[in-house]
C-alpha cells in the first residue's frame, strides 16, 4: 500500500484536531499570543503605512460582509488581508525559531478572524484552528527551512493559513488537500524583502498571502482541484528546492506551541537577549552614553546575518522604521539612550536623531568563531551558534572612555520560552500599545473575552470589539 500524500496527511491533521487535543498550557499560551497580537492590531490603525493599504482597499470597493477596523466592511479575502497587516505592521508580534529558519505564527490570526465570519464560530473552534495553524507553520519551518534557499518563510505560512481557514470554513479532507496544493504551488515569495535596505513591504507581505489563501480555500470548497502531489510529484517541492518533506502527520501533536516566543522589546527577535543584557548593564552601572568609547556584541550566526550586517546586508545605514527594527546597531543605541524600545523609537525624528546615529557607529557585532561558511562547520565550532535556537547566547561588552569595560552574558530573555510572559505583563503590553486609541472599558472587555475565549459561543462579539467604528472613528482622519 502506497504512503498517503503529504497534502492529504496535513489536511487530515488539521480537520481531525479537537480543542481537547491542545491541552490547557497550550491554550493559555495561545490566548496570551492572541492578546499580544490584538495590541499591535489596535495600535496599527493610526499608522500612515497601514492607510496606504486602506486607501487601496477603499478604491477597490469598500463593501462586503466582514466587520473590520477603520472601514465599514470588506469581503472575506480583503478582511483577511487588512487584519493580517494590522497585526504584522509594528513587528512586535511573536516568533518561532527553528535551527535554520524562523517565522511569525501570529500571521495566521488575521485570516482566522475573517474566516470566523463565514459562519458562526465558537471560541473553542477558533482556538483549535489557531493551534493547528501555529503547529503546522512551526513544524514546516523545522522540516523544510526554505529561508536558507532564499525563499521567504511566508511560503510556509501559506500552508498554515490554508489549513486553519479550511478548518473553520468546513472543508472536507479532499477539498482541504487541494486547497493546500493550490496554495503551495502559487506562492513563492523571496527573502529579499527582509534584506538590507529594508522597505515597508516586509510588514505587508504576509497580508497578501492571507488574501490569496482565503481565495484559494473558497475555490477549493467549490471543487477547484490542485496539484495534489505537490511535495512528491515531478517538478514538485523536492525536485525544485531540494528539500524532501517526509513527515508522519499521523503522529503530530501540538508540542511546538510551547516553543513560540513573545517580544519584550519592539525589535527583531534575535536582538532580544542582547538588548536585555545592554539594558541591565545600563541599569546596574548607571553610566552616561557620552562615556561610551566602544560597544562589542558577540552573538550567534543567525543574529549576525539578519541584524548584524552579515548576509542580509549593511545594518548601520538606518533611515526608516523597517531598517531600524532590523538593525542591532540602532536597536542597542536607542535602548541605551531611551531605556526602552516601543513604536515611538521608530518615528522618523527619533531615527534621524544625532545622538542615536552617532552612538550606533560605535557598536560592532561579531560571532565568536571567525569563519561563517560552511554553515554546518560554523554551527559546530561556534558555541553561540551551536546552542541556537534552544538558547540565544550573547555577550555585550561596553568599553568606557575611562578604560573600564563592562560585560554581561545572556542565554535567553523575558518572553523567551524559558521565561515566558505572565498574564500581568501581557496585559500591560496590550494596554501600552493600545494607548488612547481605544477607551479603557473596551480594553478591559477585550482582555476578559480573550482570557475566557473557550467559553465564548460566537467570535462575533470579540470581532466587533476589535472593529467598533465609533471607537476607530479617529483612525479614519
Amino acid at each position: 500500500m502506497s504512503k498517503e500524500l503529504q497534502n492529504r496527511q496535513i489536511a487530515d491533521f488539521a480537520l481531525r484536531a479537537s480543542f481537547e487535543d491542545i491541552g490547557k498550557a497550550n491554550t493559555d499560551q495561545l490566548k496570551k499570543h492572541l492578546l499580544d497580537s490584538f495590541g499591535s492590531l489596535v495600535h496599527s490603525t493610526t499608522k500612515p503605512a497601514i492607510h496606504k493599504l486602506v486607501k487601496q482597499l477603499s478604491f477597490l470597493s469598500e463593501q462586503g460582509n466582514c466587520t473590520v477596523p477603520i472601514l465599514e466592511g470588506l469581503s472575506y479575502d480583503r478582511a483577511a488581508q487588512l487584519y493580517t497587516a494590522l497585526i504584522r505592521y509594528p513587528d512586535f508580534m511573536d516568533n518561532f525559531m527553528g535551527k535554520e529558519a524562523t517565522c511569525h505564527p501570529s500571521d495566521n490570526i488575521g485570516s482566522l478572524l475573517a474566516a470566523s465570519q463565514l459562519k458562526p464560530i465558537s471560541g473553542k473552534e477558533f482556538l483549535t484552528a489557531l493551534a493547528v495553524a501555529y503547529q503546522l507553520q512551526c513544524r514546516l519551518v523545522e522540516e523544510i527551512p526554505v529561508m536558507k534557499e532564499g525563499i521567504d518563510h511566508t511560503l510556509l505560512l501559506g500552508y498554515s493559513l490554508t489549513a486553519g481557514i479550511a478548518k473553520l470554513a468546513g472543508l472536507n479532507k479532499e477539498q482541504a488537500a487541494h486547497a493546500l496544493s493550490i496554495s503551495g504551488t502559487s506562492i513563492s515569495p523571496m527573502v529579499t524583502s527582509r534584506a538590507s535596505y529594508t522597505y515597508e513591504w516586509k510588514g505587508f507581505a504576509s497580508s497578501l498571502e492571507a488574501l490569496n489563501c482565503m481565495n484559494m480555500v473558497l475555490l477549493a470548497q467549490q471543487g477547484m482541484t490542485g496539484p495534489i502531489a505537490l511535495f512528491e510529484g515531478p517538478k514538485g517541492f523536492d525536485e525544485i528546492f531540494g528539500m524532501k518533506l517526509d513527515y508522519d502527520w499521523n503522529k503530530e501533536n501540538f508540542e511546538l506551541i510551547k516553543k513560540c516566543v513573545l517580544k519584550r522589546f519592539n525589535a527583531e527577535v534575535h536582538a532580544q537577549a542582547t538588548l536585555e543584557a545592554a539594558l541591565e548593564l545600563k541599569q546596574q552601572h548607571n553610566f552616561s552614553v557620552d562615556d561610551i568609547e566602544k560597544i562589542d556584541i558577540t552573538t550567534f550566526l543567525t543574529a549576525y546575518h539578519i541584524i548584524g550586517s552579515g548576509a542580509y546586508g549593511n545594518r548601520k545605514i538606518v533611515k526608516t522604521k523597517e531598517q531600524a527594527d532590523h538593525s542591532l546597531f540602532y536597536l542597542t543605541a536607542v535602548l541605551l539612550l531611551d531605556g526602552d524600545i516601543y513604536p515611538e523609537q521608530f518615528e522618523t525624528a527619533r531615527i534621524e536623531g544625532e545622538d542615536v546615529q552617532q552612538l550606533l557607529q560605535k557598536i560592532f557585532v561579531h560571532t565568536s568563531f571567525p569563519l561563517h561558511k560552511p554553515v554546518v562547520v560554523a554551527g559546530i565550532l561556534d558555541p553561540y551558534t551551536e546552542s541556537y535556537p534552544d538558547k540565544m547566547k550573547t555577550k555585550v561588552e561596553i568599553k568606557l572612555k575611562n578604560g573600564e569595560t563592562l560585560s554581561r552574558k545572556k542565554e535567553d530573555y523575558y518572553g523567551f520560552f524559558t521565561r515566558p510572559f505572565s498574564w500581568e505583563y501581557t496585559i500591560e503590553k496590550f494596554k501600552r500599545l493600545t494607548g488612547d486609541v481605544i477607551p479603557d472599558n473596551v480594553k478591559d472587555q477585550i482582555i476578559q473575552t480573550v482570557q475566557n475565549l473557550e467559553d465564548e459561543r460566537d467570535m462575533l462579539p470579540l470581532i466587533k470589539l476589535l472593529s467598533d467604528q465609533t471607537v476607530f472613528a479617529s483612525a479614519k482622519k
